[in-house]
């Protein structure tokens, strides 16, 4: 994994906007309709070419295939693993799924659910039925060809492959057949171990997407407390620590988010308290939202912290959920906030989320104000690196 070494080095999270044409094959292969092979190859490799290409103009150093391939960064799994199906006649999702904030704020949940912000509920949620086990390798072969092929056209400093945490797909895989969340949470790392494995091998750098250490607080774990919390995210640490075992921790990079939404955001567990349990997990880089209202000032928070000499801090310094473009000074400010911390080197630009979390028509952000936000980033990395590197001071070197 690349440092900041000389210059503030640009990334983001991973998803971005589906073009149309290949969200209408997603849409149908999600929905069990028939899809010509031949064009969906076609499409989605057009995409993902596309998508790595502007991110290159756009001036992000390390890019990604976008997720062009996935209905959602979660959901994709029912493609690869045995024992996923859809949800059995009569099983109903836990209305704990409804997240804290919104309990509190009824007249906004309510405008959500009418609204296109209800994205997972546009999508059929895949239901564990039996003993899982990833058994199909052919679409992971086909997204780490297609991005073979785009970063050798392209050639950014480097690239990242999404996949999905084991604690996340509790709440978006539900167990039907374990009947422990231990035991589901072991068996989805097993499982995933292979996928995690092939992505670090084909050379690219691995993301994990982990909001169950974040988000999980105040929907799926709304009803515990906060130290019961911790101790599901100290699990589920460990759980991703054993599938990742053979991989260096310096071609990893854990992302965290409070839930990709524009809301109250009133119930997020604080960074500061789940963050000894990030530094425990071996992936080296952490991403984590540093760009909205209800986290942007936590620097202060961790600043005196336990941070491993091999970390490297990822901060959002664009929100992903508003059609704001930060101004660049203030993308600058946000990354020195951090480099003081850790030191120049170990800071990266990132984004809060992803801009294609779900796949969906009408994004929060509009396509283009995604790539506006891109290039706001790469000028914002610029006025940093000025900071940085032309003075002394702490983070400075």
């Amino acid at each position: 994994m690349e440092l900041s070494t000389g210059r503030i080095l640009t990334t983001h999270v991973g998803s971005l906007p589906r073009p149309e044409p290949l969200l209408e094959l997603l849409e149908a292969e999600n929905d069990g309709r028939p899809v010509d092979p031949a064009l969906m190859e076609e499409r989605t490799a057009a995409a993902v070419g596309d998508a790595v290409a502007k991110q290159v103009e756009a001036g992000i150093d390390v890019v990604s295939d976008g997720e062009m391939s996935k209905i959602a960064y979660t959901f994709y799994v029912r493609h690869r693993l045995s024992g996923i199906g859809d949800k059995p006649e009569g099983e109903e999702l836990p209305d704990e799924l409804v997240n804290a904030d919104l309990r509190d704020h009824p007249d906004f949940h309510e405008a959500q659910r009418k609204g296109r912000s209800r994205w997972a509920l546009r999508f059929a949620r895949p239901w564990c039925l039996g003993p899982v086990a990833y058994e199909n390798r052919a679409p992971l072969l086909r997204d780490l060809a297609r991005l073979k092929a785009a970063v050798a056209k392209e050639k950014p400093l480097e690239a990242f492959m999404n996949a999905a945490s084991p604690g996340v797909l509790t709440k978006f895989v539900p167990d039907g057949y374990y009947g422990s969340e231990d035991k589901y949470v072991a068996a989805l790392a097993d499982a995933l171990k292979t996928e995690y494995e092939a992505i670090a091998d084909a050379g690219f750098v691995l993301q994990i997407d982990c909001p169950d250490l974040g988000s999980a607080r105040h929907n799926q774990y709304q009803a515990k407390t906060d130290a019961e919390f911790l101790k599901i995210a100290e699990r589920n640490v460990e759980a991703l620590n054993h599938a990742t075992a053979n991989i260096p921790a310096d071609r990893m990079r854990l992302h965290i988010c409070w839930g990709n939404y524009a809301g109250p955001h009133t119930h997020d567990i604080a960074l500061e308290k789940v963050f000894p349990v990030l530094m425990k997990a071996r992936p080296a880089a952490v991403l984590f939202e540093g760009a909205n209202p209800r986290h942007e000032h936590e620097w202060e928070d961790v600043q005196d912290a336990s941070i491993p000499d091999h970390k490297v801090l990822v901060p959002g310094v664009v929100d992903s959920t508003t059609n704001f473009v930060e101004h660049p000074k203030l993308i600058a400010q946000r990354i020195c906030n951090w480099a003081r911390i850790v030191g120049r080197e170990r800071v990266i630009a990132g984004a809060d989320c992803g801009f294609g979390t779900f796949a969906v028509r009408e994004p929060q952000v509009a396509p283009s104000i995604v790539w506006a936000k891109f290039r706001a980033m790469a000028e914002g990395a610029r006025i940093a690196t000025a900071r940085l590197w032309g003075q002394r001071g702490r983070g400075g070197g």
